[in-house]
């Protein structure tokens, strides 16, 4: 993770709003940007980790977030204050967090109101020098690719040895057309220590795996202190 904050800052000074997607789900998307956003917070980057996956985020419920919040969709259907939706950790200094909310059955139409452009207006005006934008995998659905508007850069998480060359070039080729900077692909999950190949049957029957296996369970989240 420290290697792949390096390389993304060598990306440039502008590179502020780094968007994460993946080809499709459980390919480690929200595990790879949480902690990328915790090791730039412990580098002493004031970061921004934002939760946009409001289809499916189990964020909260893998890191055993305790007490009520409220989210991103609650932020955008202007149910709440944009700036009741901020969080932090006591734990996790620098590192400020956006959770998804309850799911919405429309998150296509969130993303494109104004108040989506207001939201990220007024994430600028915070000046943070890092801001992770976890987002729903590009190669399922449209959402990413709307976000990519307020994002600098953008990478793409592949699982080895699972991810197809036909899913990889159709979400290479999603990002492309949005003419977002494509900051290069993380690949995750390499077994180290093995010969051979997993056996790809896992690239199309595992969307209901939970991420719990990912959990770190960091406990209490406290509103950032004025």
């Amino acid at each position: 993770m420290r290697t792949l904050r390096t390389n993304l800052l060598f990306s440039g000074s502008k590179v502020k709003n780094i968007l994460i997607t993946s080809t499709s789900p459980n390919e480690g998307k929200t595990t790879t940007s949480f902690e990328l956003a915790r090791v730039f917070a412990e580098s002493g980057k004031h970061t921004l980790y934002l939760d946009c996956d409001i289809r499916k985020s189990e964020f909260a419920a893998v890191h055993r977030v305790r007490g009520e919040i409220v989210g991103l969709s609650q932020m955008l259907t202007g149910q709440v204050a944009l700036e009741d939706g901020f969080y932090n950790d006591p734990k996790m200094p620098n590192l400020d967090m956006i959770f998804a909310g309850p799911y919405s059955p429309n998150p296509t139409e969130l993303f494109e109101d104004e108040m989506c452009e207001k939201l990220f207006r007024f994430i600028k005006e915070l000046n943070y020098d890092i801001v992770i934008m976890d987002t729903a995998p590009i190669g399922t659905v449209i959402d990413a690719a709307i976000l990519t508007r307020y994002a600098d850069g953008a990478a793409l998480v592949v699982e080895a040895d699972v991810t197809t060359r036909r899913l990889f070039r159709k979400s290479k080729e999603q990002l492309d057309r949005t003419g977002v900077r494509f900051l290069g692909v993380i690949l995750n999950k390499v077994n180290m220590t093995k010969s051979g190949y997993y056996n790809s049957y896992y690239s199309y029957h595992k969307y209901g795996k939970k991420y719990s296996k990912y959990g770190y369970g960091y406990g209490e989240y406290s509103k950032p202190k004025a």
